[in-house]
């Protein structure tokens, strides 16, 4: 799928908005500046969220309460080894209520649940390539719908 502009991965992410479900994994792949954190700033703002959405690079998650949905935002860039992950208290996160937008699952693999969804982005000459899988149940009924 193209995304020719931010406009565009936007109206991907109202359109996805429209079909989370609490529990919800997804995966957000892509090189630096490639559109993740757009794509759940615009989930999030679709949702009612009116205040600044940031890449947790530093903090590795930004919880949201929202639309009487619990998202959390991680940002896995930074993430070390395991044992940084543990003491965090991350694995208490993953409750089947909460709704995951991870960035950077590769530094987390094992750790983290198996996706529902994932979004690869890749930037081109003029604006984003997208490729969007799902590897459950419900991730194949999200996807459908969007």
């Amino acid at each position: 799928m193209a995304l020719a502009d931010e406009d565009a991965t936007l109206s991907l992410a109202k359109r996805l908005a429209a079909r989370l479900k609490p529990g919800m994994v997804i995966y957000l792949h892509g090189n630096l500046g490639a559109g993740k954190t757009t794509l759940v700033r615009g989930v999030l703002n679709t949702l009612g969220y009116g205040g600044r959405v940031k890449s947790p690079t530093y903090t590795l998650v930004e919880p949201y309460r929202i639309a009487g949905l619990d998202l959390r935002h991680f940002d896995l860039y930074r993430l070390n080894d395991e044992a940084e992950w543990e003491a965090a208290g991350f694995r208490d996160e993953f409750d089947g209520r909460n709704i995951f937008f991870i960035e950077w699952p590769e530094h987390a693999l094992g750790l983290i649940p198996q996706a529902d969804v994932r979004i690869y982005f890749e930037i081109l000459a003029q604006g984003r390539k997208v490729e969007i899988h799902a590897d459950t149940e419900t991730g194949k009924q999200c996807l459908e719908q969007l």
